[in-house]
């Protein structure tokens, strides 16, 4: 087991740096840079630039060095410092705007990821169960709805009937005597008041997803001869089905953790514009539509890593559920 996890560590370590080198040079192919952005505003409304002031513009924000001594300075300056860069934009560290946006965004994440697993587990478990009845029936029906139908698309209903019940829209994550409020307990309770409804529509397509998943692989286990064996053996149902094929059918579950991981900083992008949210997800949007190229790059890094964290985490969880896996 212990030469299984240094194996995957070391790829870990390995895919962490190769990502974030790609990820670098992808955000850097549409043409041009923040510097061009600032003067195609300035331009637009009637102001004219002189070319030395744009070559100087670009030597101060280093747009004039190669791609690779560019990348070279951001990693350095982020394993050495910890600093990763600054918002062109915003004037501000690029590394304290992340920080800002995790709390809300982990906690929404975190709230819809525990409505997921809490819903899809038994939901799947039950309908494998009870084959062909009521139950099995409806959640094939919530599963269709989860993986069919944008979860945007729900928010935008969502606020619809919110508007023409409370006479309000439900939007964002905090009352308006919190929305500037720094952090304290009534601040966190408020959050978690207000957090159920984004939860709830960031976790519909996994429910959907992992439901038909769960009842899939189940009903597979449920057919397989140890299961008939331990059957006749008069081994209690609620027993074997713990002990036995649901363990085994939980394979994916555990797998979503290399997904769940990147989620908790972005959460679901277009739920947070269309419900108005601080999180992660739609600060990353604005940088990339805006060319704010090391808020961007230290999203998509911590992306990548957390991805590829959350991959080596499921990998130890699988091989743990499944010895065999650790032969591969």
């Amino acid at each position: 087991m212990l030469k299984f996890m240094l194996r995957r560590l070391s790829y870990a370590v390995i895919a962490v740096f190769a990502i974030s080198l790609v990820s670098f040079a992808v955000i850097q192919l549409p043409p041009g840079d923040y510097v061009t952005d600032m003067i195609n505003r300035i331009r637009i409304t009637g102001g004219k630039i002189d070319p030395a002031f744009e070559q100087r513009m670009r030597e101060v924000y280093g747009f004039n060095e190669p791609m690779i001594v560019q990348y070279v300075k951001w990693m350095t300056n982020i394993i050495t410092r910890g600093e990763f860069g600054y918002s062109f934009v915003y004037k501000r560290d690029a590394g304290e705007m992340i920080a800002e946006r995790l709390p809300t965004t982990a906690v929404m994440v975190l709230g819809a990821v525990t409505l997921t697993w809490a819903i899809a587990l038994p939901l799947g478990v039950t309908a494998a169960v009870k084959k062909h009845s009521v139950i099995d029936y409806g959640a094939i029906f919530i599963g269709f709805v989860g993986l069919a139908v944008p979860s945007f698309i729900l928010a935008i209903v969502v606020m619809y009937i919110t508007f023409r019940i409370a006479g309000r829209v439900n939007i964002g994550l905090f009352s308006p005597e919190f929305v500037d409020a720094p952090w304290s307990l009534p601040r966190l309770l408020d959050l978690l008041r207000n957090m159920w409804l984004p939860a709830l529509l960031a976790a519909v397509t996994g429910i959907g997803a992992l439901t038909q998943t769960m009842r899939a692989n189940l009903l597979d286990e449920l057919n397989k001869p140890y299961v008939i064996t331990a059957r006749a053996k008069g081994l209690a149902e609620w027993k074997l089905l713990a002990k036995y094929p649901v363990r085994h059918a939980l394979n994916p579950f555990v797998s979503t953790i290399g997904w769940l991981l990147p989620a908790l900083v972005t959460g679901d992008v277009i739920i947070s514009i269309v419900l108005n949210l601080p999180t992660a997800g739609s600060m990353l949007y604005a940088a990339l539509i805006q060319q704010d190229q090391y808020v961007a790059a230290g999203f998509i890094l911590l992306l990548s890593t957390l991805t590829v964290i959350g991959t080596l985490i499921s990998d130890l969880l699988l091989a743990w559920l499944d010895p065999r896996i650790r032969l591969s």
